[in-house]
């Protein structure tokens, strides 16, 4: 007997964002009949252009689970402020027990930063970016973290439109 052909479209990737597989998990799910395995999948996928997301997930197999983190990531995607390659300012980011400490860097200094963090950082379009990370170091919770700092950041522009003033009060 031949093999049935289905007319599924091809997958066809588009080439605007960036993926990067952070931590696959192996889950299971302790049940009357026996175990049941899973798999978990954390993506983050940037277009090093300050857009970046990260996604969570699960399936059966393990290339479900990172289509589905991808697909997840792409729907989350934050933008995040890039001054000459590099964060606009001090910047701390809070996710359960992580918390990470993002600081402006020197022009040529390069991204330097642990764990996950560095990740976010290299697929959201930052050159020259400092980072630590306090407390766990779990890679959900600092991608989170992560996230979250950047999240909170403001340019000089956008304060002063916040504030109704000019751009030169706010920096000077």
């Amino acid at each position: 007997m031949a093999k049935r052909e289905f007319n599924r479209p091809k997958r066809v990737e588009d080439d605007e964002f960036e993926k990067k597989l952070i931590e696959i998990r192996r889950v299971t799910k302790v049940v009357k009949g026996g175990r049941n395995m899973r798999f978990s999948a954390l993506v983050v996928v940037g277009d090093k252009k300050g857009k970046v997301g990260m996604g969570i997930g699960k399936a059966t197999e393990v290339p479900m689970a990172i289509e589905k983190a991808t697909k997840i990531a792409k729907k989350n995607l934050l933008n995040v402020p890039i001054v000459d390659g590099t964060v606009p300012h001090e910047v701390t980011g809070k996710y359960s027990s992580s918390s990470i400490v993002i600081l402006p860097s020197k022009k040529g200094s390069g991204i330097i930063a642990g764990g996950a963090g560095r990740t976010v950082l290299e697929l959201a379009g930052y050159k020259d970016v400092t980072s630590k990370i306090h407390g766990s170091t779990n890679k959900i919770n600092c991608v989170k973290a992560t996230l979250q700092g950047l999240k909170s950041m403001r340019t000089a522009e956008q304060v002063a439109m916040l504030r109704g003033l000019a751009i030169e009060k706010v920096q000077g």
